[in-house]
């Protein structure tokens, strides 16, 4: 028995359903609400969405969690109260979005479009001088799955591209750093700076004065991690005095953001909605599903976060 425990709406749990239970054929998924006490008791594995974490707490005999997202920060102190391995969602399809993002919104700032709708906003006809890729150096903080597939296509696009990992990392074409003297050295010159961070107690506002004082001035920042990876204020700051040109920020503290956020008018911001790479719910199924089923048969769980590092 597999509990489905979200705070999705009532459409995108029925979806889910649909597809965990066409790939999942000898085992019955169901949501959590809908489950009777001896269900709940029965139920070994929980695949969840924001949940509540309290309602894992109506299934006495998990014995592992699988996420259908990629981030789990939030998750994570839970977990370990828990004493649940936790498994997070690996899917190249992810990946592949990510890459297509980075990308984009990487051509955006390099192109300057931000600028020129400044212009037409203005009536202002402007032309900006052109910088060749290799001219420009954009650097990718995070080299894990995401990481590794946004650096391999901003590479191919003819960039200089540079990245920053806790661990070391070896890629074709991408200069790679670790460590606080690697970051300081990798910031130095760079143009453009994609943050694919997890949120953890070491990366907490990393994003705070002392790191922009180590970019170049007009450097730009594009955010696809977490909200808390930024010190609010300290982004704001440089914004304003021009030590960071321009922001794209794909993730904030309160979702949807509210309308009375101050990004949303701030001339040197970009704000999307959460939208740079949304889980594919048909891909993602058919991941999950192969999780459950190489575990039904071997009994080992899948990889998990690493409860101490927190990803």
């Amino acid at each position: 028995m597999i509990a489905l425990v979200t705070q999705l709406c009532e459409t995108e749990n029925q979806q889910w359903l649909s597809l965990l239970n066409g790939l999942i054929c000898d085992d019955d998924v169901k949501l959590l609400d809908t489950m009777t006490a001896a269900e709940k008791r029965a139920c070994d594995i929980a695949i969840i969405a924001n949940p509540k974490v309290d309602d894992l707490t109506q299934l006495p005999n998990l014995i592992w969690v699988q996420s259908l997202w990629a981030g789990v920060e939030s998750l994570v102190k839970a977990m370990q109260e828990l004493d649940l391995p936790l498994v997070r969602l690996i899917d190249p399809m992810l990946s592949q979005a990510m890459a297509e993002a980075a990308l984009a919104w990487s051509l955006y700032l390099h192109r300057d479009m931000h600028r020129y709708a400044q212009f037409q906003a203005q009536k202002t006809w402007h032309q900006i001088d052109y910088v060749e890729p290799k001219n420009r150096h954009i650097s990718v903080l995070g080299l894990g799955a995401l990481g590794q597939e946004a650096a391999k296509a901003l590479s191919l696009q003819g960039f200089k591209v540079s990245g920053w990992s806790n661990s070391k990392k070896q890629i074709d074409t991408i200069a790679c750093y670790q460590g606080e003297e690697g970051l300081k050295a990798m910031l130095k010159d760079t143009h453009i700076l994609i943050c694919l961070l997890p949120l953890t107690p070491d990366t907490k506002n990393l994003l705070n004065d002392h790191f922009f004082a180590q970019l170049p001035y007009g450097a730009q920042v594009i955010n696809f991690a977490r909200a808390g990876v930024i010190d609010r204020q300290a982004l704001f700051t440089a914004l304003d005095s021009g030590k960071l040109s321009h922001s794209v920020l794909d993730v904030f503290e309160e979702e949807p953001l509210p309308q009375d956020s101050p990004y949303w008018t701030h001339p040197s911001i970009t704000v999307l909605p959460h939208i740079s790479a949304q889980t594919n719910p048909y891909s993602a199924s058919q991941i999950v599903a192969n999780n459950v089923l190489n575990y039904r048969e071997t009994g080992v769980i899948p990889g998990g976060v690493n409860i101490n590092k927190g990803y």
